[in-house]
């Protein structure tokens, strides 16, 4: 386990770009409708706030994900995520034409996904990652597997890995704590 988890951490630290899936990853995956059909989905704030610190960091966060809500749209303007992509048919094609553009490495970037449709990218990615509650495969070939469950922190969790394999969450911490130092 401790081996598993060191090679996890090594892929981190090489880390420029970390992309994530939305439904069960940014949500619990729970789809409510209203009666006029526009799709409403819960988003945590933990998971937020870990989002604005990794890009803070320097990293490059993306969203890219299968469906397409505006609500999801209204979630990354307000994290000041650009890399926004919704309704990918193929979310592999996807990475590499922003890697492209990015000008980087697959071993540079990072996907965290929750099913099978994700494990494709997270298999082509230097990192990955999965919440708890994700579909069992995608756990088993994931290079982290959250101890918190998806829309419920485990994009936190997540974050803070990455920052803190890079030595960057001290100094992502310290403006809380009131004294420049953790």
């Amino acid at each position: 386990m401790g081996d598993a988890l060191e090679q996890a951490r090594g892929r981190a630290r090489r880390l420029k770009l970390m992309a994530f899936d939305v439904d069960g990853v940014l949500t619990d995956g729970a789809l409510f409708y209203t009666d006029q059909g526009v799709e409403i989905k819960a988003f945590n704030t933990l998971d937020g706030h870990g989002l604005k610190m990794l890009g803070q960091a320097g990293i490059t966060v993306a969203i890219i994900t299968g469906r397409r809500a505006r609500c999801v749209e209204l979630r990354a303007e307000n994290l000041g995520i650009d890399h926004l992509y919704q309704g990918v048919e193929n979310k592999l094609a996807q990475m590499h034409s922003l890697l492209a553009e990015l000008g980087l490495t697959p071993e540079q970037a990072g996907y965290m996904g929750d099913d099978l449709p994700d494990l494709p990218l997270m298999l082509a990615c230097g990192f990955s990652a999965a919440p708890n509650d994700g579909h069992p495969l995608v756990r088993a070939r994931a290079w982290l597997t959250c101890e918190r469950g998806g829309g419920r922190g485990a994009v936190r969790e997540v974050c803070e890995f990455i920052l803190e394999t890079q030595e960057r969450l001290a100094a992502a911490l310290a403006p809380y704590l009131g004294t420049g130092e953790p």
